[in-house]
This record gives structure tokens, C-alpha cells and sequence, in this order.
């Protein structure tokens, strides 16, 4: 356990190795980024549209019990 003497690989052998590894990544075309920002908005807006429906009638109807 005490023992100093560490063989640590230098610091330019991970940055060559995170360089490798990063031109492995397959990264998406112009026509697909789009296709999935439209997909992700959409998504959003109708969930957004649920929620806000959900929430306009659960006040109602608390509204409504608490007035009676």
C-alpha cells in the first residue's frame, strides 16, 4: 500500500485516445437532425396542450367542490 512508484500512462496518451474514440462517432445527417428537432417539437407541443388540458379541468373541478 505504500509504494510511490505509480506507471501511470502519460496525459497525451488520453487525449490521443479520446480523439480516436471521438472519430468513431457516426454523427446524423442534416435531413435526419431535422426530421428529429421536428419529431422532439411536436412531441413537446402536444404534451404541453395535455398538461395544460389536464390542469384547466382538475381547477375546474375544484373550483367546482369548493363553491358548493
Amino acid at each position: 500500500m505504500g509504494d510511490s512508484a505509480k506507471n501511470d500512462a502519460p496525459k497525451t496518451s488520453f487525449f490521443k485516445s479520446v480523439k480516436t474514440e471521438f472519430n468513431k462517432i457516426a454523427w446524423p445527417d442534416k435531413a435526419d437532425t431535422v426530421k428529429q428537432s421536428v419529431a422532439v417539437l411536436c412531441v413537446s407541443v402536444v404534451l404541453g396542450l395535455i398538461i395544460t388540458l389536464m390542469d384547466t379541468v382538475i381547477q375546474f373541478g375544484i373550483n367546482f367542490l369548493t363553491s358548493i
